[in-house]
């Protein structure tokens, strides 16, 4: 089970994704690709600064949400998040509430995080994480 970030979504629908991406994502089985709420609000939210707001919403709903699983929160993630970010503030290393709870969301899953971006989650001690980073 793979839970994709943000990042890797935005990426899709970009005018030029990145084909690195876009073959490994056709690496992975369909039904084992997972997003969370926090990015279908993330994508929301993005959307909605747009000028073409409810077209773009319309495309990322055909092109992206139809396909992917959404895994949500529950009462372990919850827990988790709790802790997470209790964790990380002390150690002085906070990554975000939004963060935070993918973090939890795929720990509580027992998944792997796919993100453009370790930095913050591999903050994150036992998340599984795999860095699908830009090469330049």
């Amino acid at each position: 089970m793979w839970v994709l970030d943000t990042n890797i979504v935005s990426e899709l629908v970009r005018k030029r994704p990145d084909p690195a991406v876009v073959a490994r994502l056709r690496e992975r089985p369909a039904d084992a690709l997972f997003i969370t709420p926090i990015t279908v609000m993330e994508l929301r939210a993005g959307a909605r600064r747009r000028p073409d707001a409810d077209a773009f919403w319309q495309r990322l709903e055909a092109e992206i949400l139809s396909r992917v699983r959404v895994v949500g929160l529950n009462a372990r993630a919850g827990v988790l998040a709790g802790d997470l970010l209790a964790d990380l503030e002390r150690r002085g290393q906070p990554i975000g509430l939004a963060d935070v709870l993918i973090a939890a969301i795929v720990l509580s899953h027992d998944a792997t995080l796919v993100t453009r971006n370790r930095r913050h989650f591999d903050r994150v001690e036992g998340l599984r994480v795999e860095g699908w980073e830009a090469k330049d």
